[in-house]
């Protein structure tokens, strides 16, 4: 049987990609009592593509919300993969989001803002969260933009 979240998930037309490999040496996901932590997800699309590049230079507001919708689309992957079933969740609690910026760029918040929307979109109240977004000089395989979370589950 289809639980709340998958059937949410089908009703927005969004099918969960595979939850991504580690690149380097640690975990995807940890649970540690009734909290889940999510190790930082790139914006890595279904087909294996990465956006990449740098908001304020090559990569708009509108393609840096894409690809932290990516980035939690992936979070929720490994949070399917962890859990089983995503009616797990029992709220959302804190993303950080790191987005690939110039020294200029200043609209972080906007752009993680593609994270956040979709976990309340998928989640409803589940996916408010406490959030940070920061600006960083470079990401792993020069993507546009990662997120990480911790969720809080039940047992």
């Amino acid at each position: 049987m289809t639980g709340t979240i998958e059937a949410r998930l089908a009703a927005l037309g969004i099918t969960l990609p595979e939850a991504p490999n580690p690149v380097a040496n640690y975990v995807p996901y940890a649970i540690s009592g009734n909290l889940l932590f999510i190790s930082g997800q790139i914006s890595k699309g279904a087909d294996g593509r990465i956006v990449t590049g740098a908001l304020g230079d090559e990569v708009g507001i509108e393609a840096g919300q894409q690809a932290a919708r990516l980035c939690a689309l992936n979070i929720l992957a490994q949070a399917k993969a962890a859990l089983g079933d995503l009616d797990r969740i029992v709220q959302v609690l804190r993303l950080t989001g790191f987005v690939n910026a110039t020294a200029a760029f200043t609209d972080h918040p906007k752009v993680v803002n593609g994270a956040s929307d979709l976990m309340v979109e998928v989640l409803g109240d589940k996916g408010r969260h406490t959030r940070a977004a920061v600006g960083v000089s470079s990401l792993p395989l020069g993507s546009a933009v990662e997120v990480d979370a911790t969720i809080a589950i039940s047992a």
